[in-house]
């Protein structure tokens, strides 16, 4: 029958076309899915993305905890028997000078004894390196005037001895202190320097680190033998700072550029004359008549010498055997410090 031939083809031809879409529909779905192209990659750093994130926790938790801050360490007989003990406190580098309950300082209960009550000129002087040549600082011990006073390195080895010689003999001892000089870095004051360019926090580490190199010393002076800190005495805060931590334990401080104020928080004096540049024996010898002239015109001089050179200490022990039939007297230089203006206001 025609007509039912027809009917059956247009029945067939409806289901291929039903096939067609319905392959397309889900051809579209599956595309839905994956997204547009590009996506796949960022589909898959997805997929793994997500087991390492929940990782993270667990792999921060394994982390070490960080150290604890160091503790403060104990006094050493050998130490404590060169100070009064009443004057020291454990420190994290070692024993560290403070006031005493009592009120007493370092400066009182170590300084040599001087005649405030003296009119004629005074003067004074300090031999900075002590400690790092052994012999010649047991010869300068041997050889000086007590009232000559010895600033120790901090970077001296083995320097317990060599204080407890010059206590002894009753010298005053101080501890130089390595602020960067002029010509830093090819004039290096070591790897505990207090530098210009370093936060204060660690510069007052430094600066503790240099105060608990040896005990029973009255004060600090600014050099390390001939490195007299003038980068670092230029920055007017830090260096305001580093007088404030002086004073407060107990402590004096020599100012070693000549010809600066006496610094303004901290009991002390700068110095008026270097004696060792150059350190030949005329150059020497002229600085002392100039050291003696000041004294006589102002009142007082304070002399540095930046290091325990023979030649020095030759020169600078016979000028003094002179001084009194010159009619100057040889004072430590605790008795010629001033009142810093902090404490005057």
């Amino acid at each position: 029958m025609p007509g039912l031939g027809r009917a059956s083809g247009w029945r067939a031809l409806g289901l291929f076309w039903l096939v067609v879409l319905a392959s397309l529909g889900a051809a579209g779905g599956a595309l839905h899915q994956l997204g547009p192209p590009g996506d796949a990659s960022a589909a898959a750093d997805a997929a793994n993305a997500a087991p390492r994130a929940a990782e993270a926790p667990t792999a921060a938790a394994e982390l070490p905890p960080p150290p604890p801050p160091p503790l403060p360490r104990a006094i050493p007989p050998d130490f404590a028997a060169l100070a009064e003990p009443a004057l020291l406190e454990p420190g994290v580098h070692g024993p560290m000078p403070r006031v005493g309950a009592d009120g007493r300082t370092a400066i009182r209960v170590y300084g040599r004894a001087f005649d405030r009550a003296e009119t004629r000129p005074r003067v004074a002087l300090v031999f900075g390196n002590a400690g790092m040549n052994g012999a010649l600082t047991e010869q300068a011990v041997q050889r000086l005037p007590p009232e000559i006073a010895l600033a120790f390195s901090p970077y001296a080895v083995r320097p317990l001895r060599l204080v407890g010689l010059a206590r002894d003999r009753g010298m005053e001892v101080l501890i130089g202190l390595p602020l960067e000089p002029t010509g830093f870095p090819l004039n290096d004051p070591g790897e505990q320097a207090i530098l210009s360019g370093l936060p204060w926090a660690q510069n007052a580490d430094r600066l503790d680190w240099a105060l608990s190199r040896i005990p029973g010393y009255v004060g600090a002076v600014g050099a390390l033998g001939p490195m007299r800190g003038e980068r670092f005495a230029a920055l007017s805060e830090p260096y305001g700072l580093l007088q404030d931590q002086l004073a407060r334990r107990g402590l004096l401080f020599l100012d070693a550029r000549p010809g600066q104020p006496a610094p303004p928080r901290a009991w002390g004096r700068s110095v008026d004359v270097v004696v060792d540049e150059p350190a030949t024996r005329s150059e020497i010898e002229r600085a002392l008549e100039r050291l003696e002239r000041q004294a006589r015109e102002r009142g007082a001089a304070l002399g540095y010498a930046g290091d325990l050179a023979p030649v020095t200490v030759e020169r600078v022990a016979a000028w003094a055997a002179g001084l009194q039939a010159r009619g100057v007297v040889l004072a430590p230089p605790s008795a010629m410090i001033r009142r810093p203006e902090s404490a005057a206001r």
